[in-house]
């Protein structure tokens, strides 16, 4: 009989709730420092989750949850870069 394994877990670093893998959004720090979002999940370098949520993603950004997470020191423009690809990301959903 084949065992199933359960869905990985991450955590929101904007509302620090709980939930599968799949349903949250990859923001990655990549080796050479710059900031994108990773749909596929898969992208080299350190990642932080959020929720495909507004709220999340300006709590996240807001609140240094993301720049904490990422072990970065994001400038301003670089912090609005990514909230609009982040926004673009999660209006496509």
């Amino acid at each position: 009989m084949e065992r199933r394994r359960p869905a990985p877990e991450r955590t929101c670093v904007g509302c620090r709730q709980r939930a599968t893998k799949g349903d949250l959004l990859r923001v990655v720090k990549a080796p050479d420092g710059t900031l994108r979002v990773d749909p596929a999940g898969s992208a080299p370098g350190r990642g932080a989750y959020l929720h495909r949520d507004p709220d999340c993603v300006a709590i996240a950004i807001d609140r240094g949850g993301l720049t904490r997470a990422l072990r970065t020191g994001a400038c301003a423009e670089a912090a609005a870069r990514l909230r609009a690809e982040i926004d673009e990301v999660v209006g496509d959903s």
